[in-house]
């Protein structure tokens, strides 16, 4: 074994203009890869792989970056290359990243399509590993006053009870909803008690004179807009 099979390999190992922390200052975080970034948090790499060879092991590894956010701790802590402390950076940086996404102190979010709903939540529910239901209350503008999570567990329509998923839209005042579930199977196609649901969530919605726009099931890396499809919409 050569000698040069020993070292460190550490981010300033590599020419200067390929260091990713001259990039970030020179032309800024969104020209970086994702290998490149997680190699700014490692810091150093292991012997035959510099820092951001290792980054991109570790999303080959564990599936990109909604893969790392979902993997177990002490699973990532076991792979070579990083302990408890590059697992922590990792794991903290990815929270503050999911936690701007659910942050808009200044602005709102506009929904103009199924799209943009999926940008919004997608990067939370995709790596959720039990059903959730959330509701989107929207102004008459289509612009996003809240995200309540609503309703935990398989989606039943003989057990929900409808009118909770419109409490907290009526509270602030909102002119529309659409709800987002996710299926931790990975799947989006709906099952017929997601349909179901949506005929019933669509008809109390009626009543209450808070329109319904989607209904949008996330899975893993895709979704499903029953109002698209023409399901529980008729």
């Amino acid at each position: 074994m050569s000698d040069d099979s020993k070292l460190i390999y550490r981010i300033k190992d590599l020419e200067v203009s390929e260091r990713p922390r001259e990039r970030l200052q020179h032309l800024g975080a969104q020209s970086l890869t994702k290998a490149e970034l997680l190699a700014i948090l490692l810091r150093v790499g292991v012997a035959g792989e510099n820092a951001v060879q290792l980054g991109q092991r570790l999303l080959d590894t564990f599936g990109g970056i909604s893969g790392l956010h979902r993997a177990p701790f002490e699973e990532m802590c076991q792979q070579h290359g990083l302990g408890t402390a590059k697992t922590a950076q990792i794991k903290a940086a990815i929270e503050l990243g999911r936690r701007l996404t659910l942050e808009s102190p200044d602005e709102k979010h506009t929904i103009h399509n199924p799209e943009d709903v999926v940008s919004l939540v997608s990067f939370e529910m995709s790596t959720m590993e039990q059903e959730e239901l959330w509701v989107i209350s929207l102004d008459t503008r289509n612009r996003v006053i809240n995200i309540q999570q609503t309703y935990r567990g398989s989606l039943n329509s003989s057990h929900m009870r409808i009118g909770e998923l419109f409490r907290h839209a009526i509270r602030v005042n909102a002119a529309s909803i659409i709800v987002v579930h996710n299926h931790p199977s990975g799947d989006p196609n709906p099952s017929p008690d997601d349909v179901a649901v949506t005929k019933a969530i669509l008809q109390s919605g009626k009543l209450l004179d808070i329109e319904m726009l989607d209904h949008i099931i996330i899975g893993m890396g895709k979704f499903v807009s029953l109002k698209e499809r023409g399901l529980g919409f008729s």
